[in-house]
């Protein structure tokens, strides 16, 4: 195995120092994930998810070979820190050992209620963070784009018990899928010490004005004074006459 923490490139330099895949893959089943393709798996491959190899111990070595310390470590690109219906200890021993080290985690995940076993390991200076795409009347059930991931009013729900415990909070908005949702969001249910990046649906059709959405965003953002990071796709689209 490659040592298991990198330095990401590309767009995702856009999240922290460093990165950490802890498991094979997701099985969240989300149409619009980039990840089978970046791993060259088909998706029904990709949905068979299991701690990758020896990772706790390949995290330790890593650690003290390196004297990884002070960074900000972002959990995880290609894949969930909590897929579903699967043992997670992987993901809690993996922040017992960053933090030990001296370092901050940045977790991103569509696993609900199924992270918070874990914030008795974050503090303010750590960032967890879900992701919210827009979903109208769905968000209180299983939505049929991401259909075993958390609902998504669920992952709201989980910021404000990550604020409740003064954790560090973010939500990453992206790919929006319902830009009218995303854009009430914003407005009525982001708190104002909650980080928020905004990034457009890509690949796959929609029929979405980025421009006028990405406009009116960030327009929300900066009334309400919101930190906000708008994604660099999203940010060429706003930019055009």
């Amino acid at each position: 195995m490659k040592p298991p923490i990198y330095k990401p490139s590309g767009a995702a330099l856009e999240y922290g120092d460093l990165a950490l895949n802890i498991y094979t893959g997701c099985n969240h089943g989300c149409y619009y994930c980039f990840a089978p393709n970046v791993l060259h798996k088909t998706r029904v491959d990709f949905a068979i998810v299991e701690p990758r190899i020896d990772i706790v111990n390949e995290v330790r070595k890593q650690l003290e070979k390196e004297q990884i310390t002070g960074k900000l470590i972002h959990l995880c690109f290609t894949c969930d820190p909590y897929p579903a219906d699967i043992d997670t200890t992987p993901t809690r021993e993996i922040i017992k050992l960053l933090k030990e080290h001296g370092n901050h985690v940045q977790i991103l995940t569509k696993g609900g209620r199924r992270a918070e076993r874990d914030f008795d390991l974050l503090d303010k200076y750590d960032m967890f963070g879900v992701t919210y795409c827009g979903y109208g009347p769905t968000e209180f059930v299983k939505n049929p784009h991401e259909p075993n991931a958390g609902m998504p009013m669920v992952r709201l729900l989980t910021i404000e018990k990550a604020r409740e415990e003064r954790i560090g909070t973010w939500i990453s908005f992206e790919p929006v899928l319902n830009a009218k949702d995303v854009l009430y969001v914003l407005e009525n249910d982001v708190a104002l010490n909650t980080a928020v990046k905004i990034g457009k649906l890509n690949y796959h059709p929609s029929s979405i004005n980025w421009h006028d959405f990405g406009r009116k965003a960030e327009a929300i953002c900066k009334r309400r004074g919101l930190t906000y990071y708008i994604k660099d796709g999203l940010r060429a689209e706003m930019d055009k006459a």
